[in-house]
């Protein structure tokens, strides 16, 4: 599962321009899958399993990660910028990017730090101080390569190092679509949808759509969520760790969980050897937010892979973690299906 997930992660897909991340997912299933793409495009997979399921559950990940996109080019060549979905901009100054459809190599700048006053340096770079460079002496030039609306990513290479540990990009919520994958090429006992949703970064827009179209009883969001244990952190301020295993959400931002499911998530994990964690702070949020909702309401749960560095070019995971939510996920689905 590994080696997938470098691969998605390695794919460029920031919230409304998924298009490869989509074209290698439907490569993966297509012989595996009854597929639909909608006009949002969120890829919809009908998965037949040995049984036919009790219930219509949905299990479900995004595909989009976070980036910029292009807003105006300078008189000389530079571009101005604006972020796609939540970036810290401390993450970006001095990042190397691709840029537009032809891959444009750039670098992320601004004002020299020589130029800047004393109160200035102690403060991280806004998003309208910052450009791409791209190295263009005109717009001219740069009109060449680049427009505005072109999408702006992070390059990143994906990493293991330490005990047991990955760097990447993307990995929120390539992670969740790696599960997913894994899942439909291991075969199911009941079937299944899996939806791979888009613009989830931008406000759970794919979801919404796709969880209106599915009309599940119940969903699975595999997602990656904050984990701030670092140095000079503690207590409940970590909101989950690294190495701990899969997450279930009581609550977040957007969501307050169904309770059955939170206790089952748990109760199957402690059963099978899973280890399993809470968030310990009421913060973040993911898709569930907007399938719970859909229709008549879905029951709903969210099985999290806890991330160092969220929506940024280095986000870190542990693989147990990754292999722990597959397994988990694996139970909760055959016990959703069959409640």
């Amino acid at each position: 599962m590994i080696n997938e997930l470098k691969d998605l992660c390695l794919l460029d897909g920031i919230s409304g321009d998924e298009g490869q991340v989509r074209e290698y997912i439907i490569s993966r299933i297509k012989d595996k899958a009854e597929i639909k793409v909608d006009a949002l495009g969120n890829v919809i997979a009908f998965v037949k399993g040995k049984n036919r399921s009790k219930n219509r559950v949905m299990i479900s990940a995004h595909m989009d990660e976070v980036g910029m996109i292009v807003t105006y080019i300078n008189e000389d060549g530079t571009l101005k910028l604006s972020p796609v979905g939540g970036i810290d901009p401390r993450v970006v100054f001095g990042r190397r990017v691709t840029v537009g459809k032809n891959n444009a190599v750039g670098v992320i700048g601004g004002t020299a730090v020589h130029n800047l006053s004393a109160e200035d340096r102690k403060k991280s770079v806004p998003f309208d101080k910052m450009t791409a460079d791209i190295g263009c002496k005109s717009r001219e030039d740069a009109q060449k390569l680049v427009s505005p609306g072109d999408s702006v990513r992070f390059v990143s290479d994906f990493v293991s190092f330490g005990d047991g540990y990955v760097k990447c990009k993307a990995i929120d919520d390539r992670v969740g679509c790696a599960v997913m994958l894994r899942l439909i090429d291991e075969g199911l006992e009941y079937d299944a949808y899996f939806t791979f949703v888009v613009q989830e970064e931008i406000g759970l827009r794919g979801a919404k759509c796709a969880a209106y179209t599915v009309d599940p009883d119940y969903a699975l969001v595999i997602e990656a969520t904050t984990a701030a244990d670092i140095p000079e952190v503690s207590g409940d301020s970590k909101v989950c760790v690294l190495g701990g295993g899969p997450v279930i959400s009581f609550m977040d931002r957007h969501t307050v969980y169904d309770k059955e499911l939170y206790a089952l998530a748990f109760e199957t994990a402690k059963g099978n050897g899973i280890p399993c964690q809470t968030k310990t702070r009421v913060a973040g949020g993911n898709d569930a937010g907007a399938i719970h909702v859909s229709r008549g309401g879905v029951r709903t749960c969210a099985v999290s892979l806890p991330c160092r560095y969220l929506h940024s070019p280095s986000c870190v995971i542990r693989e147990s973690d990754l292999e722990n939510a597959y397994i988990l996920t694996r139970f909760l689905l055959d016990r959703t299906c069959n409640r």
